[in-house]
């Protein structure tokens, strides 16, 4: 027999290795001896009350072996003659469409502008070491995408859209710790993700997928209100029938081109901001309430802040515990960054994105004349500011987190995870007014709300800016674009996904809907 509990377990308990056995005979009123195993379901932490304690769902088997360990498989098909998909971008959106166009018989065609994951590695060193930015290969472009090297975290709300225990086990089948089935916020880590993004590449290669790095699509060829064919940088060309377009949401060449065809876009709201860093022991000592190093048992501590500033949200994104800065410019002459964290988590400094909501359709009038591209604009505006604040380098202006709020520029900066490194800037100042006056009042609020989060010790650093696409592709109830037959608008690129686990399972739908009317 095999029963499915809850537990709760106190951090003091959790030393002792047989907890689980001991709690789960309790809870169902039987010996322990009648208990074989008990195999952890789901993982989480409640660190609300200085009592901290560990939830667990599991099952329990009852006079019942635990099957050995479950393996997990896909039904890919040899597609070498099959009929063809091709798809732009091989971030996670285009991955997994890939990867679901072999279950179900068809060949996919990746075009990729940027490099292979392991050779982008030499280009995010020019990033961090001597502030040069390719602008095919750095932290968003290349086989992976962005995510890549961003650590993976895999938690999403959007739970409507697509099987996630199904996108969870196909990173597990290529390669990822099953934990990322157990935790309640799981992420894979920016070390282990490369090794399963070359798994993923050579699954698609062994049943007969064809992956084209370094080709960037400068055009489409439209007939009759379909697409023909693309254009690649290097002047090839490819017939097409039915193309993915998964670029990603810093492809701003794809939303200039489309615009320029005369192929309708949409102005789409979004967030910018900064990104907040502290030492990972202040987040530490506020979240599990207590003094000095946490606890060995518990992992780097995250947090989740939300409030309200005149009729706009002010709120944390991608926090990173335990994680790195890394610059995040897809060209030269703007600053942007991001977050990642390694699979451990074992960074001294804590980092999040703090981002203001951006209203496209009210907030924004000085930039009404570029029309769709209006909420672009403003982003290229803003990472201009960054660049030239920071010292037109991959420099990144900063100030004291006290300084930002009480408006003063900062005599001297925090240690910093950030590479390039940090100038000194008033950035209270040279924000525009709807981002950093309602950041001010978003970081005091914060403090109220996280005793300790208020502090000098914590560093603002400028800017974060690509949490989601300013623009979205429209597409109609079949998920193709509502103009262009065969094209369909997918992943973040298109507006329609918020991370790792949206965009793939957006990428898996736009192949079922693509191969209806093939």
């Amino acid at each position: 027999m095999v029963k499915e509990v809850q537990l709760r377990v106190s951090i003091l308990e959790e030393k002792d290795s047989t907890i689980l056995i001991k709690k789960a005979a309790q809870f169902l009123t039987i010996d322990e001896k009648e208990i074989n195993a008990v195999k952890v379901l789901r993982k989480s932490i409640d660190a609300r009350k200085a009592l901290i304690i560990f939830n667990y769902k599991v099952a329990v088997y009852i006079n019942e072996q635990l099957p050995n360990s479950e393996t997990y498989s896909f039904d890919y098909k040899d597609v070498s003659n099959a009929k063809e998909i091709h798809i732009i971008g091989f971030g996670p959106a285009g991955m997994f469409a890939a990867l679901r166009c072999i279950e179900l018989g068809y060949k996919p065609i990746v075009i990729e502008r940027g490099k292979k994951v392991k050779e982008r590695r030499r280009d995010l060193r020019a990033i961090n070491q001597f502030h040069i930015v390719d602008e095919d290969s750095n932290y968003c472009f290349g086989e992976g995408g962005a995510g890549t090297y961003s650590d993976g975290k895999l938690y999403t709300r959007s739970l409507k859209r697509g099987d996630v225990r199904r996108i969870f086990e196909n990173f597990v089948f290529h390669g990822a710790s099953e934990q990322i089935l157990i935790d309640a916020h799981p992420h894979i880590g920016t070390n282990k993700l490369p090794t399963i993004v070359e798994n993923i590449r050579e699954t698609i290669l062994k049943y007969g997928g064809e992956i084209y790095f370094e080709s960037r699509v400068v055009d489409f060829k439209i007939k009759n209100g379909k697409l023909a064919s693309l254009v690649l940088q290097n002047t090839n060309e490819m017939t097409v029938k039915k193309v993915i377009l998964a670029t990603g949401h810093s492809a701003r060449d794809i939303y200039y081109l489309l615009h320029r065809k005369n192929i309708a876009l949409e102005a789409k709201s979004y967030a910018m901001g900064v990104r907040v860093e502290h030492p990972q022991q202040i987040i530490d000592t506020i979240q599990y309430h207590c003094k000095g190093e946490r606890d060995e048992l518990l992992p780097a501590a995250s947090y989740s802040l939300v409030h309200q500033v005149q009729d706009r949200g002010v709120y944390s994104f991608c926090m990173c515990p335990g994680g790195f800065i890394v610059p995040a410019a897809t060209s030269p002459g703007e600053v942007v960054v991001n977050g990642m964290s390694p699979s451990k988590r074992n960074s001294e400094f804590a980092n999040s994105g703090i981002v203001v909501e951006i209203n496209v359709h009210q907030d924004l009038p000085t930039y009404n004349h570029f029309g769709v591209l209006k909420g672009l604009e403003f982003q290229k505006d803003l990472e201009k500011l960054a660049f030239n604040a920071g010292g037109r380098s991959q420099i990144a202006p900063a100030q004291r987190l006290t300084d930002f709020v009480e408006g003063r520029l900062s005599n001297d900066l925090n240690t910093t995870s950030y590479q390039p490194g940090l100038n000194s800037a008033p950035l209270h100042s040279l924000l525009p007014k709807i981002i950093g006056g309602r950041l001010r009042k978003g970081f005091a609020e914060f403090g109220q709300k996280m005793r300790g989060y208020y502090t000098a010790e914590a560093n603002v650093i400028g800017v974060e800016s690509r949490t989601s696409s300013p623009v979205k592709i429209p597409r109609n109830e079949h998920l193709e674009h509502p103009e262009i037959k065969g094209l369909y608008p997918c992943g973040e690129g298109g507006g329609y996904a918020g991370g790792i686990v949206s965009a793939a399972m957006d990428g898996e739908r736009c192949v079922e809907a693509a191969i209806k009317e093939y």
